[in-house]
């Protein structure tokens, strides 16, 4: 015949420890900001906006030159490109960003 032994959910768990096996050391606790603004250095990010820039840079450029069809022409471009392109990178922003 077989004897059964009982116990208890606390006599198994239960070791007396008489002393700790860890120290507790001291540490830095640093705050988590959801936003950072260094974020925004993304290359792609910064790629995109240098393109706007580079397109409004030589709209400008044209303008001063005189050639006002090409500038017209970069005016109707850009109503489209200038939004689409804030929009997207907007979107881009917070898809990639970890909060």
């Amino acid at each position: 015949m077989r004897i059964t032994d009982y116990s208890t959910f606390r006599k198994f768990f239960h070791k007396p420890s008489f002393k700790s096996s860890t120290k507790p050391r001291p540490f830095r606790a640093y705050s988590f900001v959801p936003f950072s603004p260094l974020a925004m250095l993304d290359p792609t990010i910064l790629t995109i906006g240098g393109i706007v820039l580079g397109i409004a840079i030589i709209e400008q450029i044209l303008e001063r030159w005189g050639v006002m069809d090409l500038v017209d022409q970069f005016a109707k471009i850009m109503r489209f490109i200038l939004p689409v392109t804030f929009y997207s990178a907007l979107i881009y922003f917070f898809a990639t960003f970890m909060f």
